[in-house]
């Protein structure tokens, strides 16, 4: 997964002719780390992240599919092992909505092939 997605992040800097320490600078980063994230030893945190989407001018979805597949698949699996709820209360309807809507989007990333 993070192996992918690092692939991802060289090649984009690459196309967008930047250098590691560049990059580096615009992240505030040390040229350590952006080279530690593209080499899958490091995650970037959600707001280097959103600085790479818009420094690469990629969608989050474009530039970390194999995160956004992952994660779809993680939800997959434990959507169907969710315990029931304790209690019957209002927001147990909104829970139900919830999990439905989940469910359907999931189907969908499935047959699409965003799933996995």
């Amino acid at each position: 997964m993070f192996n992918e997605m690092s692939l991802d992040l060289r090649v984009a800097r690459r196309q967008a002719g930047l250098t590691q320490a560049d990059c580096a600078h615009l992240l505030g980063l040390s040229k350590q780390l952006v080279s530690k994230i593209e080499k899958a030893e490091r995650q970037p945190n959600p707001e280097e992240a959103a600085i790479l989407c818009v420094l690469y001018n990629r969608s989050f979805e474009s530039l970390f599919s194999s995160v956004m597949s992952d994660a779809v698949r993680h939800l997959d699996a434990r959507l169907g092992t969710l315990p029931p709820p304790h209690s019957q209360w209002i927001a147990t309807y909104n829970r139900q909505l919830t999990l439905s809507s989940l469910a359907e989007r999931l189907s969908k990333d499935r047959t699409s092939g965003h799933g996995g």
